[in-house]
């Protein structure tokens, strides 16, 4: 069994959108299905958001041509409104994701352990995949 710290992997994000519009885009179920994926691809068809630390979160993540797809779950471990999401996935790995205001624009950090299938070069530009795209999301929502 593997006894060392896990690899962490971080990504960021500028969204030119104030912390509480970023906040609902992110933790809004109805926006989750929206934004939440990699490529143009893949879509998550269904999200649950239980926003409270000890409460759960499940999106799901399929390939359009339905070819493949899983669930991505967990717990959350700290909720500090506008400014931090903490969350232990469904397999253990423990994720953070920061949310500092900078004037108008809200700057994302995410800090993620990696997992031991996939090279964190994979993993790096997946997770960043998602939140460029999450970005992309909330700035054009903001000129509607």
């Amino acid at each position: 069994m593997e006894t060392g710290k896990p690899v962490t992997i971080t990504v960021e994000a500028l969204v030119h959108s104030p912390v509480e519009s970023v906040w609902k885009y992110w933790t809004g179920p109805e926006h989750i299905t929206k934004w939440n994926t990699a490529s143009d691809d893949w879509h998550t068809p269904y999200a649950e958001n239980d926003l409270r630390a000890g409460g759960k979160f499940l999106s799901r993540m399929e390939a359009k041509d339905g070819s493949f797809g899983f669930d991505f779950g967990g717990v959350y471990d700290e909720v500090s409104m506008n400014e931090r999401i903490a969350y232990t996935i469904g397999d253990g790995r423990k994720v953070k994701i920061d949310f500092v205001r900078q004037g108008n624009d809200t700057k994302i950090i995410t800090v993620f352990e990696a997992e031991e299938t996939n090279s964190v070069e994979m993993q790096q530009a997946g997770w960043q995949a998602i939140q460029d795209n999450f970005k992309k999301y909330v700035e054009t929502a903001a000129e509607k």
